[in-house]
């Protein structure tokens, strides 16, 4: 998130922050997010609170799963999520980003 944030402020980039381990996420657009990119790209599967989740519940995995355990701690979701409004950006590459940006 930081190295994220950095990069847009040294490009002059306007951003809106909207940080959904606090606010939260809305069922749609994660689904949006999921459809996308697919839900193993959105699901931080190397994060603590994947990792601190029981067995039963990380495995047998679909999107339909993944997607409620994301909006139960939304901290699984991998971040950051670059909404460009016809397209998003999950997870920080400024090569990535400079190409969708510019």
């Amino acid at each position: 998130m930081k190295k994220a944030r950095t990069w847009l402020d040294e490009q002059g980039v306007t951003y809106a922050f909207h940080d959904y381990k606090v606010a939260g996420i809305d069922r749609a657009r994660l689904q949006h997010w999921c459809a996308e990119h697919g839900w193993q790209t959105v699901l931080n599967r190397a994060g603590t609170t994947f990792r601190k989740l029981d067995e039963a519940q990380k495995s047998d995995l679909d999107e339909a799963r993944a997607i409620e355990l994301m909006l139960a701690q939304p901290s699984m979701i991998k971040r950051p999520v670059l909404d460009l409004g016809d397209k998003t950006l999950v997870g920080f590459k400024p090569e990535l980003y400079a190409a969708a940006l510019n």
